[in-house]
């Protein structure tokens, strides 16, 4: 299993806000497991930080803006996607002002500096969310949807359309995290010419220039208004009839808009709070859309907090029934597993069939044929035993014996039919012969048992 990473060590990005223009510096750190993402305003008393979470946002214009008792930061995207894309997990992030500094207006340097320090493989496993069936959210007034698909990666789709003569339409691809590098993050934020009287008059992009942004012009105006423009963001005088781009560097790329909406799309999202498995197909994204999304994944993994093991019957098994019966000496009618399909260093996934044959059935209950609860316990118990006698050798001189078993829950009837679904991971090293394990039994996506215990290893005589 990937184990999650943070920063090997600190570094630091200087230059001016895009919306305040004040001078800012943000300081990326190595973080500890499990930390996530978390943005410390040092400028304010206190220090206070905020968990960069979808909830947390308060504004979506021009940009993402994260607020929590009164503080807030704005401007993040940028640097949050280069930390998704590249795989980090655990970062604090301290800036001296109220937004980042939009540098060039792409994640080129934040992608630099990372490859620069390096990064860190922690104890902890990286917890993915795993997308299992078509999630979609809509938004009817402006078009816009984002819709995520099953998939083996996290993989993107993003399709723009605006009434402009110079982008109609673009779209943008990215199959491959690793190569955000060199296919995404340098493509910068744009505005058209329309949208600056407006913004200057909401009190935006006072640091904008033709430094950090494309500039799009599309439709004509007076050669009056638009020196006024020119003289407002001290660019010089150009002609009115000229239509197209305006920037001091070509495009990197011809659909760099379309590639730069799909870099605040992963921006946005790395605000779920952990990473997904899943193709995300966005149409006319922003980040108004981009957080509603967002949010709406955050509800969907606390519906889903434990996720049901993938298990696809066509695959062979890591372990067959002949194997299991060489490590545990369990027999008819208590060898209650029937195979294992996936084992790692510190977890193990299992599966028994339920059938109407069991045994137990004749007596509990004739009537009403329901598994007993604590043979759903014993079978994650011995799933756990198989992960444990499969590391050691002459596992037949071994026998596991429980010592204490504590927190079971029984969530729902396992009937004839069903088939159980274990999962079951250490929680400590084993030492001394002692184990600690917490089990989850599924059938389907649903947890119908969940228990943790603890056994003790002992050489037969």
């Amino acid at each position: 299993m990937l184990k999650q990473k943070t920063l090997k060590d600190s570094f630091s990005l200087s230059g001016k806000g895009l919306h305040t223009g004040l001078d800012l510096t943000v300081t990326f750190n190595p973080a500890p497991d499990n930390h996530g993402y978390k943005i410390q305003r040092i400028d304010q008393a206190g220090q206070p930080t905020i968990d960069a979470v979808a909830d947390n946002v308060t504004e979506t214009t021009r940009g993402t803006v994260l607020s929590k008792n009164g503080v807030k930061v704005s401007t993040i995207e940028h640097g949050m996607a280069a930390l998704y894309a590249l795989g980090i997990d655990n970062c604090l992030i301290q800036v001296n002002g109220p937004e980042f500094p939009i540098l060039d207006g792409s994640a080129q340097y934040y992608v630099q500096e990372i490859e620069r320090v390096g990064t860190e493989e922690q104890s902890a496993v990286k917890d993915f969310y795993i997308i299992k069936s078509k999630i979609e959210f809509r938004d009817e007034e402006t078009g816009s949807s984002i819709i995520v698909l099953p998939d083996e990666n996290f993989s993107l789709n993003v399709l723009v359309s605006y009434d402009s003569m110079i982008i109609p339409n673009q779209f943008a691809t990215l199959e491959d995290m690793n190569k955000f590098k060199d296919e995404v993050a340098a493509s910068r934020t744009f505005v058209f010419v329309r949208e600056i009287e407006p913004l200057l008059a909401a009190g935006l992009i006072k640091g904008g220039d033709l430094d950090n942004a494309i500039v799009i012009y599309e439709r004509k105006m007076s050669q009056e208004n638009y020196d006024k423009l020119a003289d407002i963001m001290g660019v010089p005088h150009m002609d009115a009839n000229q239509l197209g781009y305006i920037n001091h560097k070509p495009l990197v790329w011809a659909n760099e808009c379309a590639r730069h909406k799909l870099l605040d799309v992963i921006g946005d999202l790395a605000l779920i709070g952990k990473p997904i498995k899943g193709r995300i197909i966005a149409t006319r994204p922003g980040h108004t859309i981009n957080n509603k999304f967002a949010r709406q994944m955050r509800k969907e993994i606390r519906l889903h907090e434990i996720q049901a093991p993938t298990y696809d019957c066509n695959l062979e098994p890591v372990m067959d029934v002949n194997r299991i019966r060489e490590l545990l000496p369990h027999r008819y009618p208590f060898q209650l597993v029937d195979k294992v399909i996936e084992i790692g260093a510190n977890y193990i996934i299992g599966v028994k069939n339920v059938t109407g044959n069991e045994p137990f059935f004749q007596g509990h209950f004739p009537q009403e044929p329901v598994m007993p609860g604590v043979l759903q316990v014993e079978a994650m118990a011995q799933t756990g035993g198989l992960l444990v006698l499969n590391s050691v050798d002459d596992p037949e001189r071994y026998s596991t014996y429980f010592m204490k078993i504590d927190g079971v829950k029984f969530r729902q009837k396992v009937v004839p039919g069903d088939t159980l679904v274990f999962r079951v991971e250490l929680l400590a090293p084993i030492r001394r012969g002692i184990s600690t394990m917490k089990g989850y039994a599924f059938v389907g996506e649903k947890v119908v048992c969940e228990a943790e215990f603890m056994a003790q290893i002992v050489k037969n005589k």
